[in-house]
């Protein structure tokens, strides 16, 4: 229905229809503002809204129609002409004339004004925004203006409509960002099981998210109290460490009724008591809730202060609860983690303990102490020194089976024991980039020189002692400064009393005399007296037959060792004269056979001086004869030394000729590669044209230990398994055993060097495998006992031998 009157002509159905298409605020606000301005040509139109800001309740600019006019994007409400309107609520309209320029200073006009009008946008009576009507052209009535209040209503009606549609949007779009952020966050809580690792995830991602000062996430201690065990971000009111009971704080009262909390106005008795002691950074606003694990409390999380200074309300406190529970899954997980752990530290501990107290043994009690709390104690090196009887001695060494205390990689730890030993306590060292945590200037001079040679940057030791006295140290070190935590030194302080009571009772065991020997005898003597006679006399009569067998009946002595394929006989085609490679014959892997020519140089040379020395030597003849025909006998002499000159320069030149042929010196396969893209390369003499390999026959060095070395001969039988065949034994004898000793890996071998047949090549250098030499036939009992034997005989010897 248009409104015409006056020549006012507006069209209320199709500005209704323009303000459905859209449904954002500010493109209603523009089709508001441009279909007023087409009512009053020459005028600019404003639309404004009132809108709460910190400052107060404003006008705020939403869109204007015009280029005339610029006014304010903000205008306090009560501010000329629009406070006016404000005032009465009803459509104004002022006469330019009878203005004053303060009573719309807020618009930056160009053009001098003719009327000021003004429709306010009303929902049930309340003021929302306004239309301003500036005319520059002719004045307007207020009657036209009345005229337009229904087209300003429903403007008002859209309006309204088009923010209530952006909250929604902005509602729903803020609660999809929120149910992100909870699934982001739930997924970083989840990323780690460490306990130390959660809290500060919980702290820094719950800031985050609710944009505050700081999260305080207090945990429950076994005493009913919560403690604060995590602060991130800065909250002066409390301390990390801090704990409380119910009615000593707000984490205190919500581990009591298990209920969340919200408190924003200052004057709560709650928060006086909060901020009593601080000096700065009081708690303006304050929410908390109770961290549950199936329905048991297990915390408390407060987040303190919002960033923009505007306080917490009740959906930050839900999104808080949220979270809470969030992180009330990663510390249950957490925890199962830790509860794992502990029953594997308490596994580790008892059989540890069963271990070094279930024997007398005190190499296997100092071995079992170094080596296995490494599996739950994350130490890379642990060592014990034992004191006894005023001496001291450095006996373990994890990973170490014989402790060589002067050696250069464990000399340091040796001499830094023994500080640990006389200094009589624990001793506990870390170093954190360039400082050594220690408050004598002695300790940590000390430390710094051992951390720069073992490349350690943490060291613990634990003194060993019980009633009677010290019975060592225990050291741990690793290259991380904080690779124990509190559960690992309790755990150290129970290993050390166990450990101190074991290491004592097999120290007394082991002064015992000829224990170790007399003790096992004595027991398989009882045991043995224990049988019934019937079954003694079997025992004794296979014992004898054991003992007849022995010592009488013979039995092949054989020494074994490594076995390495040796380098296959070789030999290198050489020139014997320099030339250009014109033609090869052979490729690799070809089998040629001795002085076969697998080769020739350019011979245009040779060729050419063994024709000019044959022609000099024909005429020579030639000459020698007609001076014999013509009986000039001085003549003939001379011609006949040259001949004879010349017949040796035709010999020469043909043995140069046949050295531009490359014969193979021996039999075998040729073994040089790409011998086809040497021809046309120039060979120097000496250069290598190619290497022939003799396969026909290879030799095994079987490395045998120096102490079966003198039982070697040459010519005795060995039999030969390799790697690559392990099911082919290969048979020969031993050619020769070398004369000098070689270093292998901590004894030294002497190699007994074995021919085998290899007519089909399948034996190549460089294969290993494992060798065995026929020694002779001995009684069965050296030949099977022959190395303890010998130890047993060198131990003798060593005691009593001279």
């Amino acid at each position: 229905m248009p409104i015409q009157s006056s020549g006012l002509n507006f069209q209320i159905e199709d500005f209704s229809a323009r303000l459905l298409e859209v449904h954002e605020v500010l493109p209603r606000a523009r089709t508001t503002a441009q279909a007023f301005a087409g009512v009053f040509p020459g005028s600019d139109v404003n639309v404004y809204a009132i809108s709460v800001l910190p400052e107060g309740e404003s006008w705020v600019l939403l869109a204007t129609a015009g280029e005339v006019t610029v006014p304010d994007a903000t205008i306090p409400l009560d501010t000329g002409t629009l406070g006016i309107l404000a005032r009465e609520l009803k459509p104004l309209c002022f006469e330019g004339r009878t203005l004053i320029r303060e009573q719309y200073a807020h618009l930056h006009v160009r053009r001098t004004l003719q009327s000021l009008s003004y429709l306010p946008l009303l929902l049930n009576g309340v003021l929302a925004g306004a239309i301003e009507i500036l005319s520059f052209d002719e004045p307007l009535s207020q009657t036209q203006i009345g005229m337009l209040s229904g087209a300003a209503e429903l403007a008002g009606v859209a309006l309204q409509g088009a923010r209530r549609y952006e909250e929604e949007r902005q509602g729903t779009l803020t609660s999809i960002t929120r149910l992100t952020q909870l699934y982001d966050i739930e997924k970083v809580f989840s990323s780690t099981l460490e306990m130390d690792q959660l809290f500060p995830l919980i702290g820094s991602k719950v800031q985050e998210m609710l944009e505050c000062e700081a999260i305080n996430v207090w945990m429950l201690d076994a005493d009913e109290s919560v403690r604060l065990m995590h602060q991130a971000g800065l909250d002066a009111t409390v301390h990390e460490k801090d704990a409380q009971r119910p009615g000593e704080g707000l984490a205190g009262d919500v581990s009591d009724n298990g209920e969340p909390i919200l408190i924003h106005e200052l004057d709560d008795e709650r928060l006086v008591r909060r901020n009593q002691g601080a000096a700065s950074g009081a708690v303006t606003s304050i929410i908390a809730a109770p961290i549950m694990d199936q329905e048991s409390l297990v915390g408390v999380i407060e987040a303190v202060n919002k960033l923009d200074g505007t306080p917490f309300d009740e959906d930050e406190l839900f999104t808080l609860s949220r979270l809470a529970e969030s992180a009330a899954i990663a510390l249950h997980n957490a925890g199962l983690l830790a509860a794992e752990r502990k029953v594997e530290v308490l596994e580790t501990l008892v059989t540890v303990s069963h271990e070094i107290t279930s024997t007398l043994n005190l190499d296997r009690v100092l071995q079992t102490i170094v080596n296995a709390p490494q599996a739950v104690i994350p130490y890379e090196r642990a060592a014990i020194a034992l004191e006894q009887n005023g001496k001291y001695k450095l006996s373990a060494i994890t990973g170490v089976t014989q402790v060589n205390a002067d050696a250069p990689e464990i000399a340091p730890l040796s001499e830094i024991l023994l500080w640990a030993l006389l200094s009589g306590g624990t001793v506990h060292i870390a170093q954190h980039g360039d400082e050594i945590d220690s408050p004598r200037e002695e300790t940590r001079a000390k430390f710094k020189d051992y951390f720069e040679k073992t490349g350690a940057r943490g060291f613990y030791a634990i003194p060993l002692t019980d009633d009677t006295g010290r019975v060592g140290i225990l050291g741990l070190e690793s290259s991380d400064p904080d690779f124990l935590l509190p559960a690992h030194i309790e755990i150290l302080q129970v290993l050390a009393a166990q450990a101190t009571v074991a290491l004592r009772n097999a120290q007394m065991y082991k002064e015992v005399p000829f224990i170790s020997l007399l003790e096992p005898v004595l027991l398989k003597k009882r045991k043995f007296m224990a049988m019934e006679k019937r079954r003694r006399s079997l025992y004794i009569a296979a014992a004898a037959a054991v003992v007849i067998f022995l010592a009488a009946v013979p039995w092949p002595l054989r020494v074994d060792g490594d076995a390495t394929v040796a380098p296959a006989h070789s030999a290198k085609l050489q020139p014997e004269v320099e030339g250009v490679v014109s033609k090869v014959y052979v490729r690799e892997g070809d089998r040629v056979q001795q002085n076969q020519v697998v080769a020739e140089l350019a011979d245009w040379e040779p060729r050419m001086l063994l024709s000019e020395a044959q022609a000099k030597y024909q005429a020579a003849l030639l000459q020698m004869n007609r001076a014999l025909a013509s009986n000039d006998g001085t003549e003939a002499g001379v011609q006949r030394v040259q001949a004879d000159y010349w017949k040796s320069e035709v010999t020469r030149d043909q043995e140069r000729l046949e050295q531009t042929r490359l014969r193979s010196p021996i039999d075998g396969v040729m073994a040089t590669p790409n011998l086809e893209t040497l021809v046309g390369r120039r060979l120097q003499f000496g250069d290598t044209f190619g290497e022939v390999v003799d396969t026909s026959r290879a030799v095994i060095d079987v490395a045998i230990d120096d102490t079966d070395a003198g039982l070697l001969r040459a010519g005795a039988k060995a039999s030969v398994k390799l790697n690559s065949f392990p099911t082919r034994t290969f048979r020969g004898s031993v050619i020769i055993v070398s004369p000098k000793a070689t270093l292998q890996g901590e004894s030294r071998v002497f190699f007994a060097r074995v021919a085998i047949p290899n007519p089909d090549g399948a034996v190549r250098t460089g294969m290993e495998g494992r060798g065995k030499v026929r020694v002779g036939w001995y009684p069965a009992g050296y030949a099977l006992f022959r190395s303890p034997l010998l130890w047993l005989y060198a131990k003798v010897w060593s005691w009593f031998g001279i």
